[in-house]
C-alpha cells in the first residue's frame, strides 16, 4: 500500500476515514495504517495492550488538545525567536546603511489593464522630483480623451512642475500643430518643453531615470513597470539622442526648413523609400494614413522629375537631399 505523503502534523482525508472507522469499531488492525502512517505519528491511534496486532483510537477530546498544545508550544517557540531577532537586528538599524546593497525587489512588473497601468504611473509621477521624459506618438493620449482624464494628467505633470522637475515630451511630427497638444502644453506652467521627430519609439515614460513604464502589447492594456537601473539608464539615453535629434515645437515652435523644394517631410519619405518600405509601412512610421503619403510621394517625383518608382528611388540618391538632411 502506498503511503499518502503531507506534513508531519496533518492529517490526510485517508487517516481521517480509518480513525473515523476505529472510533466506530472500537479498533482497526495494524496492517491497516501502513499506508496512513499519520494516525500513529499524530497519536490519533496506538497499539492495544492486550493484543499488539491492533490498534485503538484515542479519544478525539484528548487527542485534539493535545495537539493544540503542541500548536502552542510551536508559537511560543516562534515568538521567543522573533524576540531575540529583534533583540539583536534593532542596534544594527540604527548603523547608517548608505552603503549597503539595494533591497531584493523585482525590476519589471508586468501592469495588466488599463487602470492599473495609469495608477501605476500616477503613484510614480507623485514620487518624482526630477524630471519626466515622454515619447508620445499618438494624439488619443492628449488630445483625444475624456476631458476628466485630461484634467487628471494635467494635474499630474503640474504638481511635478510645482516640485522644481522638469518635463521634456516627444511627438510624432504629424500631431506638432494638433490644437489640442499645443493648448495641453500652454496650460503647463514650469520648466515643460516639446519637441516632434518624424519617426519616434512606441509610448515611453522614464520618471528621475528610475522607472520606466513601456507597452507590453500591441493594444496598450498591458504594460512593464521597470525599476532595473541598467534598462531605465539605457532607455534615457536612448531618450536624450532622439531628443537632440528632434525639432523643437513648445514654448517655441521651429520650422524645419525646404531645401531646393523638397520639405522635410518628403525628405523623411525619400529616406524610406530608398530602404524599400511599402506606402502602407511608410505612412505607418511616419504617423499619417495612406492617402497622405501617397499625396507626398507623388509630390516628391514631380519635383524630382521621376516618372516610375524604381526611378524615383535613383533620383533620391542622386539627388543628395538625404546627404543635406544628415
Amino acid at each position: 500500500m502506498t503511503a499518502h505523503t503531507h506534513g508531519a502534523e496533518e492529517l490526510c482525508d485517508a487517516g481521517l476515514d480509518l480513525y473515523a472507522h476505529a472510533l466506530r469499531e472500537g479498533r482497526v488492525g495494524a496492517e491497516a495504517v501502513e499506508g496512513t502512517p499519520c494516525l500513529v505519528d499524530l497519536g490519533l491511534l496506538q497499539p492495544d495492550a492486550e493484543d499488539l496486532r491492533w490498534l485503538q483510537p484515542v479519544a478525539p477530546a484528548h487527542a485534539l488538545h493535545r495537539l493544540l498544545r503542541t500548536v502552542e508550544d510551536r508559537i511560543a517557540d516562534e515568538r521567543r525567536l522573533e524576540e531575540r531577532l529583534t533583540s539583536v537586528f534593532l542596534p544594527l538599524m540604527r548603523i547608517d546603511g548608505r552603503h549597503t546593497a539595494a533591497a531584493d525587489t523585482p525590476t519589471i512588473t508586468v501592469l495588466n489593464g488599463t487602470e492599473q497601468i495609469n495608477r501605476a504611473i500616477t503613484q510614480a509621477m507623485a514620487d518624482a522630483r526630477q524630471e519626466a521624459l515622454c515619447v508620445q506618438p499618438h494624439a488619443g493620449l492628449l488630445g483625444e480623451r475624456g476631458e476628466s482624464a485630461r484634467l487628471v494628467a494635467l494635474a499630474r505633470d503640474q504638481a511635478l512642475l510645482d516640485r522644481g522637475g522638469r518635463s521634456r515630451t516627444l511627438y510624432q511630427h504629424t500631431l506638432r500643430h494638433v490644437p489640442a497638444i499645443v493648448g495641453y502644453h500652454e496650460l503647463l506652467h514650469g520648466d515643460d518643453e516639446a519637441r516632434s521627430l518624424d519617426e519616434i519609439t512606441d509610448r515611453l515614460v522614464i520618471l528621475d531615470r528610475t522607472v520606466a513604464f513601456i507597452p507590453a502589447n500591441p493594444d496598450g492594456t498591458l504594460a512593464l513597470e521597470i525599476r532595473h537601473p541598467a534598462i531605465v539608464g539605457y532607455l534615457a539615453t536612448t531618450f536624450d539622442r532622439l531628443w537632440r535629434l528632434a525639432t523643437p515645437m513648445y514654448p517655441e515652435a521651429v520650422e524645419r526648413p525646404t531645401l531646393n523644394g523638397i520639405t522635410p517631410r518628403q525628405r523623411a519619405i525619400a529616406s524610406l523609400l530608398v530602404e524599400g518600405h511599402t506606402d502602407a509601412v511608410i505612412a505607418e512610421r511616419l504617423g499619417m494614413n495612406i492617402r497622405t503619403a501617397r499625396v507626398h510621394i507623388a509630390k516628391l517625383a514631380a519635383t524630382l522629375g521621376s516618372e516610375s518608382r524604381a526611378q524615383l528611388g535613383y533620383l533620391i540618391g542622386q539627388s543628395g537631399i538625404l546627404d543635406r538632411e544628415a
